[in-house]
């Protein structure tokens, strides 16, 4: 069923694709974000934080601006779409106190290694309203000499000056929103953006020291097929970004509500989406790019491409991470923090959040503790999803468990990816394997306790 095999990932033929393509989680965190409950909340954090001490080490900040001009009708975000510039200051302003909150319960460490603006568009604020956001961050959390500082950024409101005054502010990394440069397919999604004002923002990020920039592209969008998205593929090797990120679409209407204006007699079939998702991983890694996991690919002398070498390759929130699995602290609405044993969410609602924090409560609604049980998948669903392999012995170490015993029900449950030659088990390790790379999603679902018997399984996006 072999293709091709590049960079030590093969390319499945389309029906064993087919075959174990199913919905499932992401797995940015285990459980998954959808298993949260409202029992663990301010008080519970709070607590956490607390509980920190300088051995828990450094942290990694996430703040979520939701703010955009506009709206992309392919987009599942938490948003708000306003051309009120003046929305900015309120929002500012909840950040600060959210921040001095949080601040003043956190023990130990608080020396930032990774940092992250997401959203929304967080290049919605203007020039001197990220100033005061930078301001407001590094009054409490002072940023790491050598860390990652990254943000998302969308080329029409990210001109020039913008990319300069956010080199001079520390940001050393760019996430840039492209999808597809096809002006019929942008027409559909209601995103207007060239090529030349997409090369601007890059050129000045590389003119000022960014070290990496990565772009965002998505398969599977209204009036795309393989001969336009070639078309787009040559403009982003053109551009040559240290690192892609390929999405697959997932059109669910009933849960997203702007995705109700993609005509879905325009998406492209399964086969054709089939097709530009294969057709794209052989033009990456062709032209040099490592395949880091699921949809991300990286330049083999970037420095996701070497932690992944390295065995330091992380998961969280952002996606993959080259940092050490530290604590995250999420401001801002819908923000999810990560602090010890457990994982929090604050409140989704801008009008709710405004009136948490206005009443001197941190915004954080719901979130989990995990049990030991949690701790042992989490661990091996990482592993697989980071490194495409796990080893039985540092599991049982780590965790006082029998691993063969421990998944005795998992494992046999793997046999159908052992028989089409996705993932070997063997005694000291479960391994996947070239043909697997693309599917480690469904192979770590395997090991998933909460999708057992559940029929939220449906509303994950499928695998490929």
């Amino acid at each position: 069923m072999l293709m091709t095999t590049c960079n030590e990932v093969a390319v499945p033929d389309p029906a064993l694709l087919k075959r174990f393509d199913i919905p499932g989680p992401r797995y940015t965190s285990y459980p998954t974000a959808d298993r949260f409950v409202e029992a663990f909340g301010e008080e519970a954090l709070g607590a956490w934080l607390a509980k920190r001490n300088d051995a828990a080490g450094p942290l990694s900040l996430y703040v979520h601006v939701p703010f955009c001009s506009t709206v992309c009708y392919y987009c599942a975000c938490n948003k708000v779409i306003t051309r009120d510039q003046s929305q900015a200051g309120p929002y500012l302003d909840a950040l600060e106190r959210e921040a001095e909150m949080v601040s003043a319960k956190l023990g130990g460490q608080r020396q930032v290694e990774q940092l992250h603006f997401g959203g929304g568009s967080p290049t919605f604020l203007s020039n001197d309203e990220l100033r005061r956001l930078m301001a407001i961050l590094t009054a409490r959390f002072p940023l790491a000499p050598r860390g990652e500082f990254s943000i998302e950024v969308d080329p029409r409101c990210t001109p020039p000056d913008k990319v300069v005054a956010l080199a001079e502010l520390g940001f050393n990394r760019l996430s840039v929103g492209v999808q597809d440069f096809d002006p019929d397919v942008q027409r559909a999604v209601n995103r207007l953006q060239s090529y030349e004002i997409t090369k601007e923002t890059i050129d000045a990020a590389r003119a000022h020291g960014f070290k990496s920039v990565n772009m965002d592209l998505i398969y599977g969008l209204p009036k795309q097929s393989r001969a336009t998205f070639a078309r787009t593929l040559d403009r982003v090797l053109e551009l040559a970004p240290e690192r892609v990120a390929l999405y697959h679409y997932a059109h669910l209407p009933e849960r997203f509500k702007p995705q109700r204006r993609i005509v879905s007699e325009d998406l492209p079939s399964s086969p054709e989406k089939m097709g530009i998702m294969l057709d794209a991983i052989a033009r990456l890694t062709e032209a040099g790019y490592q395949y880091i996991g699921m949809d991300h690919f990286a330049k083999g002398g970037d420095d996701l491409a070497r932690a992944q070498q390295q065995g330091r390759l992380h998961r969280n929130f952002q996606g993959y991470s080259t940092k050490p699995d530290c604590d995250l602290i999420g401001l801002g609405v819908s923000s999810i923090s990560k602090v010890g044993p457990t994982y929090s969410q604050n409140v989704r609602e801008l009008e709710e959040y405004y009136d948490r924090i206005e009443h001197g409560q941190m915004p954080a609604a719901r979130g989990v503790l995990l049990d030991m049980d949690d701790l042992v998948r989490r661990a091996t669903i990482m592993a697989l999803m980071c490194h495409f392999e796990v080893s039985k012995e540092a599991i049982e170490q780590a965790h006082l468990i029998k691993f063969d015993e421990y998944f005795k029900r998992e494992l046999a449950e793997l046999k159908p990816f052992e028989d089409a030659g996705l993932v070997e088990n063997s005694r000291d390790w479960v391994t996947v394997l070239p043909l697997g790379k693309m599917l480690v999603r469904g192979i770590a679902m395997v090991f998933d306790a909460y999708l057992r018997n559940d029929e939220r399984v449906r509303r994950y996006s499928k695998i490929a």
